[in-house]
C-alpha cells in the first residue's frame, strides 16, 4: 500500500502524463512493478490513463484505502465491510498494536453505539477505531469521549463551517440533530490504562431517512458530498494533537464552550440509576455534575443523556 501511495502521489503531483520509466526511476523500481500497481489501483476504482506518453490519473475512487493517507498506511487495516471496527481494533490492541493504530471499514454490519445500540453504517459514511494508549489514571477515562467529539467538531467547523456542537458524553450534533457517535472501550489493570479504542461513526455522504428526526448527516447539513478522505485526514492529525494535551485544562473549557448539555434539565439513565436535575458541569474527570431538585449534587461518569 506504501508504494501505491507514493504512486498516486507522484500522478497527482503531475502536470501532464507521466513516463513510466521516470516513475519507476523516481520510486526505485522497475517499470514491470509500476504497471503492476497502476494495474492493481486500476481495480480498486482508480481510472488511469496509460497512453505512450506515459500515465495520468483521471479520476479516484471515494475510498478510504490506506493508499489515500501519505505516512499512515502502516497502520491502517482497512476493510470493504467489517462487522464492527470496534472488534479487530480488540484483537489488535490486546496483541500489542501500536498507538495509532487504525481500523476502518467502508461499512458495519453490526455496527454498534452506547448501550449496545445499533449504529446503522451504511457506505459513504466514515466508521473507524483507532486505537489509543494514554499514560492516565482510569479514573480519567472519560475525558478520551470529551476529547474525540471535541476534535469532531472543531474539524467540522473548520472545514465546513458548520455549527458542530457536542452533547454528554460523546455526540456531535448540526443544529440539534447527531451526525457522530462515539464509543470508548477501555482496557486497564489498577491504576494503569492499557489501551482505550475510541470508534468513531459519521454520517458524511448518506441521506438521513426522514423518520430518523435525530439524526442528520454532512451531505444533507451541505447539499452535497464531501471528500471523505480529506474529513478523516483532518481529524486523525486533530485526534493526534488533542490527545497530547488530553490532560490539560483548556480541554475541558473547549468542551464547555462547544456543549448544548449545559445548563439544560437532562435525565441521565445509567448503570442502575437514573439521575434527574439541571447540568451545571463536568469536573477534571469529565463526569457530569447534576444539581438534583434538592439541591444536592451527583457525578454521572457514564449514561444516557435525555435533555
Amino acid at each position: 500500500m506504501k508504494m501505491k501511495g507514493q504512486i498516486l502521489k507522484a500522478l497527482r503531483g503531475s502536470e501532464g502524463d507521466l513516463p513510466g520509466e521516470t516513475l519507476a526511476a523516481r520510486l526505485g523500481i522497475s517499470e514491470a512493478s509500476v504497471r503492476k500497481h497502476i494495474r492493481s489501483l486500476e481495480n480498486r476504482g482508480y481510472v488511469i490513463e496509460d497512453s505512450p506518453a506515459g500515465y495520468r490519473l483521471v479520476s479516484s475512487p471515494d475510498l478510504l484505502l490506506p493508499c489515500e493517507f501519505p505516512g499512515l498506511e502502516h497502520r491502517i487495516h482497512y476493510f470493504p465491510e467489517v462487522g464492527s471496527t470496534m472488534d479487530p481494533a480488540r484483537e489488535l490492541a490486546r496483541g500489542g498494536a501500536e498507538e495509532g493504530t487504525i481500523v476502518i471499514g467502508e461499512a458495519q454490519t453490526q455496527g454498534r453505539g452506547r448501550l449496545s445500540r445499533q449504529w446503522l453504517s451504511p457506505r459513504g459514511g466514515i466508521y473507524f477505531t483507532i486505537i489509543l494508549r494514554p499514560e492516565i489514571s482510569p479514573a480519567y477515562a472519560p475525558r478520551m469521549n470529551l476529547m474525540a467529539s471535541v476534535a469532531v467538531a472543531n474539524t467540522v467547523r473548520r472545514l465546513y463551517g458548520l455549527k458542530a456542537e457536542v452533547k454528554w458524553p460523546n455526540d456531535v450534533l448540526i443544529a440539534g440533530k447527531k451526525i457522530c457517535g462515539i464509543l470508548a472501550e477501555m482496557d486497564a489493570e489498577m491504576d494503569v490504562v492499557k489501551f482505550v479504542n475510541l470508534g468513531i461513526g459519521i454520517n458524511a455522504n448518506t441521506s438521513i431517512d426522514v423518520f430518523e428526526e435525530r439524526a442528520t448527516s454532512l451531505k444533507d447539513a451541505l447539499g452535497s458530498d464531501i471528500s471523505r478522505k480529506e474529513l478523516l485526514s483532518a481529524l486523525l492529525a486533530e485526534i493526534e494533537q488533542r490527545e497530547a494535551s488530553l490532560m490539560e485544562t483548556n480541554m475541558l473549557e473547549e468542551w464547555r464552550n462547544l456543549s448544548v448539555t449545559l445548563g439544560k434539565h437532562v435525565r441521565i439513565q445509567g448503570p442502575g440509576e437514573v439521575m434527574t436535575g439541571e447540568a451545571i458541569d463536568i469536573d477534571s474527570t469529565g463526569a457530569l455534575i447534576i444539581r438534583e431538585s434538592d439541591g444536592s449534587l451527583k457525578r454521572a461518569v457514564v449514561g444516557d443523556c435525555i435533555q
